[in-house]
C-alpha cells in the first residue's frame, strides 16, 4: 500500500488507477525531506562501478527509498519523481510490489500492469519471462521513469530485477523497508522523522497554525510524542481538528502517556491507539473491519457489508475517518478510500484481540456475497429489457442496481483491482467453496459482458488460474478440468492454438479422472476443435467422432446432430464431400427428432453448399428449396434471404436467368436491399459455457455445449 504522505491534510498522494498506478503528488502540497530530495537528485550522477570500470552502465540506475511504512517513503519517491518528471519525456510508471496481506505481487502482475501503462499490451497467457521481457523491450529506447512503491522486505532485489529497463537512460525509484539485495550499485535514502519544523508545518495544515502558534512548545512535545512520523502527525492534526477547543498540550500528554499494545512503530501506534479509542463503538468496529477490504480499497457497499449496516451510514462513517487521518479519500467519480498501509497491522491487531472468528469470517461472507450480487447486476443491465436478468435487476433493492450500462462499465473500471483482490481473497484459505466459486463466476461475467472477452483477456487468465491453483493443490480434477477448459477457451479465442490444445487434452485427463462426462466430451470436442483450426483435418474429424461416441452414448441427441455438424464441416475442408453429405443427412435427421427447426434449416443450407461443391447443381437446388422451407417454417427472415441469395447462384449457373432474378428480388424485399451472403464452413471450435444468466467465461457447473455450427 501506498504509505500515509507528507500532505497538508492528510490525504492521498493521488488515486489509484485500475492498473495500481498513483497519481503524481501536488508538489506545493509537500513538506521536509529537502536533505533527502537532494541526496537523491546527486545520487543519479553518482558515477557507478561500471563507469569507474570504463564499461557504459547497461542498466538503469536504481534509487532506493527505504522507510518504514506510515514514514513518508511514498510521498518522498513522488515528489522526486514530479521533480524529474520533465527529465523523463517518457513517462513516469508506477506500480505497487506487495498486496496489503504482506504477499509479494508477481512479477508477471506487475509487468502487465507497466506495460499497459505503457500503451503497449502484452498478448494474454504471456508467462512471466515474457512479459519481463516485453517490458524491458518496450522501454528500450524510453526515457521513462519507474516507480516501484512497497518493494517486499527480504526479496526486493528479486522483485526488482525482472523489472530493470536494460537502458541507462532510464530511472528507476524503488521504495521499501530494507536493502534491495542482488541489485548492485544501490545506495538506500533511508528515512527517519520529520525535521521539527516539517513535522510542525504538517501538524498545521491539519490542525490549524493558530493552535501551533500559540502553544508552540506542547506543539513541538507532541511532534516529539509521535516521533515525527508523518503518518503520526496526520492523525494528531486530524483529532485536533475534530475537536477546536481540545489543547494540544493535553493530546500531547495523552499520547505519551497511551500505553502500547504490541505495535512496531510506537509513536504511530500511541497516536492511533489514542484516537481509536474515542471512536464510538460502532465506527470502532466498522474501522477494525476495514483491514478485510481487498487491496485496501473501500467503497460504502464495503463498508456497509463488513459491518452489516446501512450504505448511507458506512459512507458518513468513512467521511468521518478521513477528516481523522485514519483513511483516504481517493480521487474517482465514485466515493472510495483507501487504508493506508502502516495501519492495515494495527487494525488486524484490534480485530484479532476484539472479534471473535466467527464474526470475522462472516464480515468476510456478507462481503463476498455483496460483491456477487453487485457484480450481477453489473452484467445484467447489458441484457436486453424484458430478458430474465432484467426481471431479477428489477427485483434487487436500489442501491445494488446501476442505472444504465455505461454507469456499471464505469463501476468496474473503477473497483477493477479490488474486484480481482476480492477474487483472491475468496481462494486465499484454499478451499474453493461455493461463495467463492459464484464470485469467480459473476466478476468473469461482468468482465466479458463489458469488455468483451479478447479485451478482457489477461484478467480472465488471471481468475482461472486461481481456480486452477486451488483445485490442484486440494487435488480437485473437476476443478482442475473446468479451469484448464476455461483458460483453453482464451488461448483459442487469443490465437494461442498450440496452447489451447496442450490445455484441452489436460482437461480432458482431469475429466476423466473426475468420470465427469461433461468434462470430458466437451474437452474432446474442443481438441477437435484445435486440430481444426491449425488445419489437421483428420485429427479433428477423429476427435469429433470420439465426441460424437459419448454423445450418442448418453443419448444426447441435440449435441450428437451438432457434431455430426462439425464432423462434415471439417470433411468439407478436407474435400471429402462425400463424407460431409453422409454427416450433415444425419445432422438433420438428428434435428428432425429433436424439433429443432431452425437448425434443421441451417444444416440443409450447408448439406446443399457440399452438393454444390462435389457439382450436382441439381440436388443442391432442391435441398436449397427444402432449407428455404423450413427456413420459413422457424421465421428466420434472414435465413431465408440468404437462402433465396444461394438459390439464385445455383439457378445461374443451370441457365434460368430469369428464375434467378426473382429469388435476388424475394431477397432484397426480405432485407430491404441489404443482400446477405451465405458465409462458407468456418472452424468453430471455440465455444462459451451457458446458463440462464448469459454466456460464462468461468463456469465451475461444467455444462455440456449447445451452440450450433
Amino acid at each position: 500500500m501506498t504509505d500515509q504522505a507528507v500532505d497538508t491534510d492528510g490525504s492521498a498522494s493521488g488515486a489509484p488507477t485500475p492498473g495500481g498506478a498513483v497519481a503524481t503528488a501536488d508538489g506545493s502540497r509537500f513538506v521536509g525531506r529537502h536533505r533527502e530530495l537532494k541526496e537523491l537528485r546527486a545520487d543519479i550522477d553518482r558515477a557507478g562501478l561500471d563507469t569507474l570500470s570504463g564499461r557504459k552502465a547497461p542498466r538503469a540506475r536504481v534509487l532506493l527509498v527505504a522507510g518504514r511504512p506510515g514514514s513518508g517513503r511514498t510521498a518522498l519517491a513522488e515528489e522526486l519523481a514530479r521533480q524529474l518528471a520533465d527529465a523523463y519525456p517518457d513517462g513516469v510508471l508506477r506500480a505497487r510490489l506487495t498486496d496489503p496481506d504482506g504477499a509479494a505481487v508477481p512479477t508477471e502482475r506487475t509487468a502487465r500492469e507497466l506495460l499497459d501503462a505503457l500503451g503497449a499490451p502484452a498478448p494474454a497467457g504471456a508467462d512471466e519471462d515474457d512479459l519481463a521481457g516485453s517490458l524491458r523491450a518496450a522501454l528500450d529506447g524510453r526515457r521513462a521513469l519507474l516507480l516501484l512503491d512497497d518493494v517486499t522486505d527480504g526479496e526486493g532485489g528479486a522483485q526488482v530485477d525482472p523489472l530493470l529497463p536494460d537502458t541507462p537512460e532510464c530511472l528507476v525509484v524503488a521504495v521499501s523497508a530494507g536493502p534491495l539485495t542482488g541489485i548492485p550499485d544501490v545506495r538506500p535514502c533511508t528515512l527517519g522523522g520529520l525535521d521539527t519544523k516539517a513535522a510542525l508545518d504538517l501538524l498545521a495544515r491539519s490542525a490549524g497554525s493558530v493552535r501551533i502558534t500559540v502553544d508552540p512548545r506542547s506543539a513541538e512535545s507532541l511532534v516529539e510524542a509521535c516521533g515525527g512520523n508523518p503518518a503520526a502527525l496526520v492523525i494528531a492534526g486530524g483529532w485536533l481538528a475534530a475537536r477546536p477547543k481540545a489543547a494540544v498540550a493535553d493530546l500531547a500528554k495523552q499520547v505519551r502517556d497511551c500505553p502500547e499494545e504490541g505495535a512496531a512503530d510506537s509513536g504511530l501506534a500511541r497516536v492511533f491507539q489514542h484516537t481509536y479509542a474515542a471512536l464510538p463503538a460502532p465506527a470502532a468496529r466498522i474501522l477494525r473491519l476495514l483491514s478485510l477490504a481487498p487491496a485496501g480499497y473501500v467503497d460504502p457497499h464495503t463498508a456497509s457489508a463488513l459491518a452489516g449496516c446501512s450504505v448511507s451510514a458506512a459512507c458518513a462513517t468513512l467521511d468521518d475517518f478521513v477528516a481523522l487521518g485514519l483513511l483516504r479519500a481517493v480521487a474517482s467519480p465514485l466515493p472510495q478510500y483507501e487504508v493506508p498501509g502502516c495501519l492495515v497491522p494495527l487494525l488486524r491487531e484490534l480485530t484479532e484481540a476484539q472479534d471473535r472468528p466467527g464474526e470475522v469470517q462472516l464480515a468476510r461472507a456478507r462481503m463476498l456475497e455483496r460483491t456477487v450480487r453487485l457484480l450481477q447486476s453489473c452484467r445484467a443491465v447489458t441484457e436486453p429489457d424484458g430478458s430474465t436478468a432484467r426481471k431479477r435487476l428489477a427485483g434487487l433493492p436500489r442501491a445494488l442496481r446501476f442505472p444504465t450500462p455505461r454507469a456499471a462499465a464505469e463501476w468496474l473500471r473503477i473497483r477493477q483491482p479490488a474486484l480481482l483482490a476480492a477474487a483472491r481473497l475468496a481462494v486465499a484459505d484454499g478451499d474453493l467453496d461455493t461463495l467463492a466459486r459464484r464470485l469467480m463466476a459473476a466478476l468473469a461475467r461482468a468482465l466479458v459482458a463489458h469488455r468483451g472477452t479478447r479485451d478482457a483477456a489477461p484478467e480472465l487468465y488471471a481468475i482461472h488460474q486461481l481456480v486452477l491453483d486451488v483445485a490442484e493443490r486440494r487435488d480437485l480434477p473437476r476443478e482442475q478440468a473446468a479451469a484448464l477448459l476455461n483458460l483453453a477457451d482464451l488461448d483459442a479465442q487469443t490465437g494461442r492454438t498450440h496452447e489451447a490444445l496442450a490445455r484441452y487434452r489436460a482437461a480432458l485427463d482431469r475429466g476423466r479422472a473426475a468420470g465427469d462426462p461433461y468434462a470430458t466430451g466437451r474437452a474432446m470436442e474442443s481438441v477437435g476443435g484445435a486440430y481444426q483450426e491449425l488445419g489437421d483435418w483428420a485429427r479433428a474429424a477423429d476427435w469429433y467422432g470420439r465426441a460424437l461416441a459419448q454423445r450418442l452414448a448418453r443419448d444426447e441427441r441435440a449435441d450428437a446432430a451438432r457434431l455430426h455438424g462439425r464432423i462434415a464441416t471439417t470433411h468439407t475442408y478436407a474435400g471429402r464431400y462425400g463424407e460431409a453429405l453422409r454427416n450433415w443427412r444425419s445432422a438433420v435427421a438428428g434435428l428432425r427428432k429433436t424439433g429443432d427447426v431452425a437448425g434443421r434449416a441451417r444444416a440443409l443450407s450447408e448439406m446443399a453448399r457440399v452438393q454444390e461443391y462435389a457439382g450436382r447443381p441439381e440436388e443442391s437446388l432442391r435441398t436449397c428449396q427444402e432449407a428455404a422451407e423450413w427456413a420459413r417454417e422457424a421465421a428466420d427472415v434472414r435465413l431465408q434471404a440468404a437462402l433465396q441469395v444461394r438459390l439464385a447462384d445455383t439457378l445461374e449457373r443451370l441457365g434460368d436467368p430469369t428464375a434467378a432474378g426473382l429469388h435476388r428480388a424475394a431477397a432484397e424485399r426480405m432485407l430491404g436491399g441489404e443482400f446477405p451472403e451465405v458465409a462458407g464452413p468456418a472452424p468453430q471450435h471455440r465455444e462459451e459455457h451457458h446458463n440462464e444468466d448469459g454466456p460464462a467465461a468461468s463456469a465451475y457447473e461444467i455444462r455440456s455445449t449447445s451452440g450450433k455450427d
